[in-house]
């Protein structure tokens, strides 16, 4: 009964006929009127009469309104639309012959206009619609419609009607009758939906005329849909109520959702709407569609985007438009993954994406093996346009479907609180399972696909997108203690910024209080889905490219063996078949590549991402930095030392993700670079390479490096990459990018990482390509000799660790030149067997890698030793400095035009970035950079073990013959020649007037006469000079091992004095010993 209407003492007719028909029925079919459900029961309308009849539980207009919240007003259907393919959507006027000779009117049908006597009254109208609207007639004579349609005659209800004295016409309160009698017509082996739809679209479309109808005859038409949607629930939910049996394959919505709405069989928004607007009135309808959303997903779930899926993601995307079936389907069980007792963590990351609603609309994607294949057949041979052209194709699809998630979605996280929370629940569950796929060894049986994730990275992407604005103004209200609460986000097993497992444990035990806003909640969300979804599938490509190397070198290896036994039959067979299977799995991953560069290479999905590490980027400064900052505001630097423990217990990949990502942009996609970056990402870097001790992971680190050196990479029309502009013209680079390089060139000396060693040469190189792009301006060579005054020992490490690293690389690539050298000219020896000559083969090949990355690092960092001289000559010849720059400028010049430098000539010389006459001229441009220092001429003199006046000599002959140096370069450098020539002689007769020095006056080390003699903190003695070369190599007292600096050391004044009174001495008396010497030399010939 409605609310508010109280019950009749006696029941009405339209109640007794109905409790008549019921009582016809098994007794296990017998329904009372209290035990009606809510969705049937209302106040019966009377007989016709003078009065209009009762309206149904709502108004029209009322559920016109209510209507209108869940769904747009249908648009018109355009006149003459015949695409339904029941003969019952159109009725035509009368046909001759019928019995009753009735026409159709126009306003009760919107079919084939008729026209009908101005005198139908409303029980005429009323049987004549209603029998058209469920093809039911009470005349046994009329058993076909105007259109030819047979008729299910209703003997029982008219016996019914004329034992009560009723005419005998179709109305209002014979419909439920009818369509009980009516339904036991369906066949048994047919749904009763195929029958109650095209009734429910046929009266939809009748209470649509062109023209409004009178209240009373809609009256009619709003019970008989009422009454039809009630039958529709009933069987559904009560298919003994027609006298049925339970039948899964006919108790279910399914077939009927996946059908298009226009179909006649198939459920159009209408009966949505109508459904919805009874759900809290009657509980059955809900189970009805989140059963039926059930069994879909679990059907799509075997799916892949080869087959037919959209019908049901169209269905899913028709619930979205109603929010109380989303509450709905939030609240089913399949809604969250419900872990099995023993389930393993390998089951749970797979859960999620087969086992709940949502999961296997995720999980189509173009990267299913499936997909791939049919996309890149043949993708050893195929044609590069066709695979542009299958990659455009296949994000087409994607798009389309990622839209399509994002707006269910949109609809859950807005269609109540409920749903929301639940929708956020399963996104973590999906995350949070899936740890592993960021694991060294990942098997893809055991983790969720990269299909499933990268959709979630994309759709939480676009959650994100209405906070993310070009100001920041947002930025403000993703709250940092959100993690100190109940986070979504599990990260108790990730490495963290700065803090090790206790602090970090300790730091989120304390609970802060609140509640976290939806901001907070999708940004911490969509951090790890970048981590754990996109991330690993882009970090996956340089696996793939691995693997496919790997595999195509293993055929080409069986090929070459083939014809070794075409002879034996079975071995032949057996090794064709291990070339084909080795053919397929490199074709698997070469489809599987070309298709990952067309999903993570789509611009639109690329830019909403790079956005939101925008926002990551400016959020984790902020934290640093614990200040407001915003793009276009500077951070003061160096950061605190007290560093806050909320940015040092964060999770590594919170920086992690931003670096990658933006690396994958320089390295794929710079052109979205061009007009989506700031200031911020320069302040980033520039912050934590000044600020190295924020950030535990030396990689991490050197990542940041690595980000300004792909900003510096040429683009199109920007000579100096996308940040090259923004570091020559940038107020906060120009203050601190110089020296927050300088600091993190020294610290990867020592990253205590075991591939240190040479990992430190890759970075060198990255630093070193970002001092030549910022060179240019002025205020950096400024910068540099400011560093060599103010923080002196600062720059004599870095300048040292210079030397050091070109000493060695040189070292290095020479020799790696002559191993060339030696396996070239044993290749052109006819007297080499195959198999030695396969072996000098692998070893040249081994040592040309080798050679090019040695000499290719030499050449920058003699670049980088040619700028440097040229702007600062007096910091490149303190004390501290200039005798091991002259000691290695000797010992290369050495190699380079000494007697073995033959032994360096290779061919195709330019193959391993070696141009001899090149690296020459800089040596010599270093020697006359600071030729003018008399310090540097004593100290490239004073080289005992390298210096030789013939290599000068030679150098000088190589200038003027093959290098092409203009006459005032060759002046410069004889000039250089004939004054390191006076030096040494100046400084071998001072040697011989010292004569033996006294060992306490020796440096224990270097076995030379101590100038400024220094106390160690382990009692020892020894030259200045020669403890800060030590200390430059190890920080180390070299007698005790103790850690020490140069600060600990104490002047031994009275010790040099007594070594400038005896050196002032051993002089005078060798000079005393030259003037008396009386006897002339003899210079007469013999």
């Amino acid at each position: 009964m409605d609310p508010g209407e109280q019950p009749e003492p006696t029941l009405p007719p339209a109640e007794q006929m109905r409790q008549r028909r019921l009582a016809k029925l098994a007794g296990s079919n017998t329904t009372s009127p209290s035990s009606r459900p809510a969705s049937e029961s209302s106040t019966p309308i009377p007989s016709q009469s003078s009065e209009l009849p009762s309206p149904s539980p709502a108004s029209p207009s009322q559920l016109q309104n209510q209507q209108a919240r869940f769904t747009p007003k249908p648009k018109p259907r355009p006149a003459g639309n015949a695409s339904s393919p029941n003969p019952f959507s159109q009725l035509t006027s009368k046909k001759a012959g019928s019995p009753d000779g009735a026409s159709v009117d126009s306003d009760a049908l919107p079919m084939k206009k008729v026209h009908t006597g101005a005198t139908e009254n409303l029980e005429d109208w009323s049987d004549r619609v209603l029998s058209d609207v469920f093809l039911v007639t009470l005349d046994e004579k009329r058993l076909f419609d105007p259109r030819g349609i047979k008729l299910a005659y209703l003997s029982d209800l008219r016996a019914e009607l004329e034992e009560s004295g009723e005419p005998v016409k179709l109305g209002t309160s014979s419909i439920d009758a009818a369509l009980l009698e009516a339904a036991k017509h369906v066949p048994k082996d047919r749904a009763l939906l195929d029958y109650l739809l095209p009734c429910w679209k046929r009266v939809m479309r009748a209470t649509r005329p062109s023209r409004r109808l009178p209240p009373e005859r809609e009256a009619v038409l709003h019970e008989a849909k009422r009454l039809c949607m009630s039958n529709c629930i009933f069987s559904l939910t009560m298919p003994e109520y027609f006298g049925r049996d339970p039948n899964p394959d006919h108790d279910s919505l399914v077939p009927y959702l996946l059908r298009n709405h226009d179909n006649e069989d198939g459920v159009c928004l209408d009966f949505f709407t109508e459904a919805v607007l009874r759900i809290n009135e009657d509980d059955t309808i809900a189970p009805i569609f989140c059963e039926a959303m059930a069994i879909m997903s679990s059907r799509i779930a075997k799916m892949t985007m080869n087959d037919d899926y959209k019908p049901y993601i169209n269905c899913l995307v028709t619930y979205s438009r109603f929010p109380p079936l989303l509450d709905a389907l939030a609240r089913h069980p399949k809604f969250q993954v419900q872990p099995k007792q023993d389930a393993t963590k390998e089951e749970l990351a797979n859960a999620t994406e087969t086992d709940t609603i949502l999961g296997p609309f995720f999980r189509l994607s173009p990267l299913q093996t499936e997909v791939t294949k049919t996309y890149f057949a043949n993708a050893r041979t195929i044609d590069p346009g066709h695979v542009k052209s299958s990659q455009e194709a296949l994000r087409m699809t994607l798009q389309a479907h990622q839209g399509d998630l994002m707006s269910i979605i949109n609809a859950f996280v807005r269609a109540s609180p409920m749903a929301k929370n639940s929708t956020l629940d399963w996104f973590a569950f999906g995350l949070n399972s899936n740890h592993k796929r960021r694991a060294l060894q990942v098997k893809s049986t055991e983790v969720a696909s990269d299909g499933f994730m990268v959709n979630i990275t994309a759709i939480l992407d676009r959650l994100c997108e209405p906070f993310m604005d070009a100001t920041f103004s947002k930025i403000s209200k993703v709250d940092l203690d959100y993690l100190r609460r109940t986070p979504r986000v599990d990260m108790s097993d990730e490495t963290k910024l700065n803090a090790d497992q206790a602090t970090s444990d300790a730091f989120y035990g304390n609970k802060a209080e609140g509640t976290s806003n939806f901001i907070s909640e999708v940004f911490f969300l969509t951090l790890a889905a970048h981590h754990y979804g996109l991330g690993a599938t882009n970090s996956k490509l340089k696996e793939l490219d691995k693997d496919i190397k790997y595999v195509e070198k293993v055929i080409k290896q069986m090929e070459d063996e083939l014809p070794k036994v075409q002879n034996d039959p079975f071995r032949s067979a057996m090794a064709k078949q291990h070339i084909q299977t080795a053919v397929t799995t490199v074709e698997k991953y070469i489809a599987l590549k070309h298709a990952i560069h067309g999903v993570v290479l789509d611009q639109s999905m690329q830019t909403l991402s790079l956005q939101f590490m925008r926002y990551v980027t400016v959020w984790l400064i902020r934290t640093a930095s614990k200040t407001d900052y915003k793009p276009g505001k500077d951070v003061s630097l160096p950061l605190s030392a007290d560093k806050p423990a909320a940015f040092s217990c964060l999770p590594e990949y919170a920086l992690q993700d931003v670096v990658e990502n933006f690396k994958f942009i320089f390295r794929y996609m710079p052109n979205i670079l061009m007009s989506a970056v700031g200031d911020e990402i320069i302040t980033l870097c520039i912050t934590f390479l000044r600020s190295s001790e924020y950030i535990k992971n030396p990689y991490l680190k050197s990542s940041l490096v690595t980000l300004l050196f792909s900003g510096t990479w040429p683009m199109y029309h920007l000579s100096r990459g996308v940040l090259g502009d923004s570091l020559l013209a940038s107020d906060f680079a120009n203050e601190h990018l110089l020296h927050s390089l300088m600091k993190f060139y020294i610290e990867c000396e020592h990253s205590g990482v075991s591939s240190a060693f040479y990992d430190k040469f890759n970075i060198r190189y990255e630093i070193f390509q970002v001092i030549k792009t910022i060179w240019p301006n002025n205020v950096y060579k400024e910068k540099l000799s400011r560093e060599s005054r103010v923080n002196r020992q600062f720059f004599v490490q870095f300048v040292n660790l210079l030397l050091n690293d070109a000493t060695y690389l040189l070292d290095e690539a020479l020799t790696k030149l002559v191993k060339i050298h030696d396996y070239q000219k044993q290749l052109q020896s006819p007297g080499v067997s195959p198999e030695d000559r396969e072996k000098i083969r692998t070893d040249l090949e081994q040592a040309e890698q080798q050679c090019q990355s040695w000499m290719q690092l030499v050449n920058d960092t003699m670049g980088m030793m040619k700028l440097f001289t040229e702007t600062l000559r007096d910091s490149f010849t303190m004390p501290e400095i200039v005798v091991r720059l002259a000691g290695m400028l000797n010992y290369n010049l050495e190699s380079l035009v000494g007697p073995k430098r033959g032994q360096l000539k290779v061919e195709d010389a330019k193959k391993y970035h070696f141009d001899p006459k090149t690296l020459l001229s800089d040596f010599i441009d270093v020697y006359l950079n600071l030729g003018s220092k008399p310090d540097f001429i004593k100290a490239v003199a004073s080289d005992g073990r390298s210096y030789k006046p013939s290599n000068f000599e030679a150098a000088s002959q190589l200038l003027q013959h093959s290098l092409g140096k203009p006459p005032e370069v060759i002046t410069a450098w004889n000039d250089l020649r004939k004054m390191v020539a006076e030096a040494k002689e100046e400084l071998d007769q001072a040697e011989l007037d010292l004569g033996e020095i006294p060992s306490d006056f020796e440096d224990p080390i270097m076995g030379d006469l101590m100038t400024d003699p220094v106390i160690l903190p382990s009692g020892h003695i020894m030259d200045r000079s020669t403890i800060v070369q030590q200390l430059l190599s190890s920080p180390k007292d070299p007698f005790s091992n103790v850690i020490m600096t140069i600060d600990d050391v104490i002047p031994a004044h009275e010790l040099r004095k007594q070594i400038e009174a005896w050196k002032a001495e051993r002089i005078a008396s060798a000079k005393g010993k030259k003037e008396s010497s009386s006897e002339p030399m003899d210079t007469s010939t013999g």
